[in-house]
Order: C-alpha cells, then sequence, then structure tokens
C-alpha cells in the first residue's frame, strides 16, 4: 500500500512540475468570466495557437438553440489538461452569423436624464430682492438628484409640480455624486408668491460628440462610444436620447497631459438620425432610423470574441481627416477580465498619419471601431493622460451583450 501511494504521489508531482513548465496559463483561464462570446473558429483557433499553454485543449462539448432568437446558440466550453483531465467549464455564447456595419464617423449625442443635474445656485426673486442661494456646501456642479422627499424624480417637471405642492420649508433631497447615493436636508426659498423654491438650477439633458462602432445589419440596432456618457464624472442614468449627424470643424492635438479633443457642431433641427434607449458603463445603444451617412455598405464585419483578441497588429477606424479610414495600432495587452469592465485592451498608436492628425487618440474618438483579422473586437475608450499615443479599449462582446 505504501509502496502504491508513493507512486502515485511520484505521479503527481512529476505531473505538477511538468506542468509549471509547460507554460500552462491557469491564471488566464481562471480569470475568465463564467459566460464569454467566442466562435467555433476562435475555439479551433486557441488550440491551434496554444493560448492557454501545449497541455491545454478546448472543445465545446454541448449547444443548443436559443429559441426565442432563432440564432443564438449557448454551449459549454471545456479546458482540459493533458486533453483528458476538465479543469474549467465555461458558458458560451455563439454569436448570431451577422453582420455589422462598421461605424469610425463622428455622431451628435442628446441623452435625456432620468433625473435632474445640477448647474449651480439659483437666484430667486423674493419680495425684498434677489435673493442668492447658498448650497455649495450641500451640492456640487454635476450632482444627479433622482429623488425629494421620496418622490422619484424624472426630469424638470417632476420637480416644479413638487416643489408647487411643497408645504415643508426643508426637504430631504437624494442624489448620487461620483457614483456614490447621498442625500441632504436643504432649506427651501420663498419667491415673491410665497411659493417654495428649491434654489437650485438644474438641467435634464447632456449633450456632446463621440463615435459610432457599429450598426447591425438585420435590426439597425447600434451600439456608440463604448463607455458611458457622464456629466462631471457622474453616470447619467437615462433611457431616451438621440443621435444626429456631426460636422467636425477642427482637431485639438493631443499633448502629454493634456487628451486633446473633436470640435464639431450638430444641429438638433436638423431631424434625428436614430434613438437612444440605453446609457451604460459600455457605451450608448439603441436604434438607428437612418443609416444614410453613416456607414458604407460595403464596410460590414463579424463580431471577435475576447479569445480570438492577441497582443500584436490591428487597427482602428476613424473618420477624424474627413473620410472614414483604417489606421495602424498595437495591442499591447489584451485583459482577461473575469467580470465586465471598460479597459479591456491597452493599444498604442503607431500610423503615423493619425500621429500627425490628432497625436493619438483624443477626446470625441471614443467608441471608434477596433479591428483584428478582419473582425471587430472592440472600441476605444479612453486615452492615457501621460501619453496621447495610447489608450484603452473595451472588448466588443461586453458592448454587444448590453
Amino acid at each position: 500500500m505504501r509502496k502504491n501511494a508513493f507512486k502515485y504521489l511520484t505521479i503527481l508531482t512529476f505531473m505538477f512540475f511538468f506542468v509549471l513548465i509547460s507554460n500552462v496559463s491557469f491564471h488566464e483561464i481562471y480569470t475568465l468570466p463564467q459566460n464569454i462570446v467566442a466562435t467555433y473558429d476562435e475555439i479551433k483557433q486557441v488550440n491551434i495557437s496554444k493560448k492557454f499553454g501545449a497541455l491545454i485543449s478546448t472543445s465545446i462539448e454541448r449547444s443548443s438553440q436559443n429559441v426565442s432568437s432563432g440564432s443564438e446558440k449557448e454551449g459549454t466550453m471545456v479546458f482540459k489538461l493533458f486533453g483528458l483531465i476538465p479543469i474549467r467549464k465555461l458558458t458560451v455564447q455563439l454569436p448570431p452569423e451577422e453582420d455589422f456595419y462598421i461605424g469610425g464617423v463622428p455622431i451628435g449625442l442628446s441623452l435625456i436624464a432620468d433625473g435632474a443635474i445640477v448647474i449651480d445656485e439659483a437666484e430667486v426673486e423674493g419680495k425684498e430682492g434677489v435673493i442668492v442661494t447658498d448650497k455649495s456646501e450641500q451640492f456640487k456642479k454635476g450632482d444627479f438628484i433622482y429623488e425629494i422627499d421620496g418622490q422619484e424624480i424624472n426630469d424638470l417637471q417632476d420637480i416644479i409640480c413638487i416643489m408647487e405642492n411643497c408645504e415643508n420649508e426643508e426637504v430631504e433631497v437624494k442624489f448620487i455624486r461620483q457614483n456614490k447615493e447621498m442625500k441632504s436636508v436643504i432649506k427651501c426659498v420663498k419667491d415673491k408668491n410665497d411659493k417654495l423654491k428649491l434654489g437650485l438650477l438644474v438641467k435634464d439633458d447632456i449633450s456632446g460628440i463621440g463615435t459610432l462602432t457599429y450598426i447591425n445589419t438585420k435590426d439597425n440596432s447600434f451600439g456608440a462610444l463604448g463607455h458611458a456618457i457622464t456629466d462631471e464624472k457622474n453616470f447619467i442614468s437615462s433611457s431616451s436620447g438621440n443621435i444626429y449627424d456631426c460636422n467636425l470643424i477642427g482637431i485639438e492635438k493631443g499633448e502629454r497631459n493634456n487628451p486633446g479633443q473633436l470640435r464639431g457642431v450638430f444641429l438638433q433641427s436638423a431631424g434625428s438620425k436614430g434613438v437612444i434607449n440605453k446609457n451604460t458603463k459600455f457605451g450608448i445603444f439603441g436604434s438607428m432610423e437612418d443609416n444614410k451617412g453613416l456607414i458604407d455598405e460595403n464596410l460590414t464585419a463579424r463580431i471577435g470574441g475576447r479569445l480570438s483578441v492577441t497582443p500584436g497588429k490591428a487597427s482602428i477606424i476613424s473618420s477624424v481627416s474627413g473620410i472614414r479610414e483604417e489606421y495602424e495600432i498595437e495591442i499591447i495587452k489584451a485583459n482577461y477580465q473575469s467580470k465586465a469592465e471598460e479597459k479591456s485592451l491597452v493599444f498604442r498608436v503607431t500610423d503615423k498619419r493619425l500621429l500627425e492628425l490628432t497625436g493619438g487618440i483624443v477626446q470625441g474618438m471614443s467608441g471608434s471601431p477596433i479591428m483584428q483579422n478582419g473582425k471587430l473586437v472592440g472600441a476605444v475608450t479612453h486615452v492615457f493622460m501621460s501619453d496621447p499615443t495610447k489608450g484603452y479599449g473595451v472588448y466588443s462582446d461586453w458592448m454587444i451583450n448590453n
């Protein structure tokens, strides 16, 4: 018995050290999320390239048709050591076999907040003159008000209605500052008609420019920006907004500690191109109603899951020159994220044309599609403040899943 135990211990010890020296990437395997997006071809390439080490193989053991969509499939992806010993199982979503129009063009964004955004303190005309309120110790620019005295705030009209019927000189206000929920009891101000006012200047809309990432060729659903629309670093809860044509009028080149920006104009009076129905940490999403000027019907691609993303040559699509062009980048790092995060990729701009034009990545380029091996694998999200030639990107499947 002892001899057998010693024999098995020796074999296990040998296998352990053999695995260690064989460069098996256990860390990468176990930091993958429980649910991933991948195609059969990508899983095949994982085995060919020995992405997780020479002793690891992957396969899909089963798959089932999703009846509700009629196109999406789900399977179980298994990692095996020596091709025999299962070491981890993941749920894999096999993306629908459909093409996406590649974006890269600037768009105007107008978002209607599901609440009210603080702009400044307000001046209230009282019976004895103008009253300058002082709420600076309680509120800051960008604070996002979502409730007053237990009543939900969806827009400015809600605040007006609450204050018109308010009989208390103090109200409890709940708001969000830098993504933290806060509350404060504030003293209201009486105007010349003895009506109580909150004493804050607020708005319920926010606008700017960004870049379109993709439009689904089948249903015209779109994704853009790659990160959330915020105001003073506060996430803006919203389920409505509009997309507009945007004309670039200038570029402020990026420099060290100055990310630069695209300068553009858009006219809401020209009519909406599409509607926004979701603002998330991975971008804005909705339905495009008019694709004219936003797509090239000859420029389409399939979605590439994170398993297909590797350090090395890639490209971004952008219209910063006035026409849609492909610019070379180098993916420095592709993170194995165990949960949904924006900063999936780290890349460096290597294309001299883009460096001469913008200095690298500038504000307004967020959402620019990242392509590798003919697939849409991500979108630009942020620029390195210390080095505008480097930026972050988000995996395209994080966007598609939203």
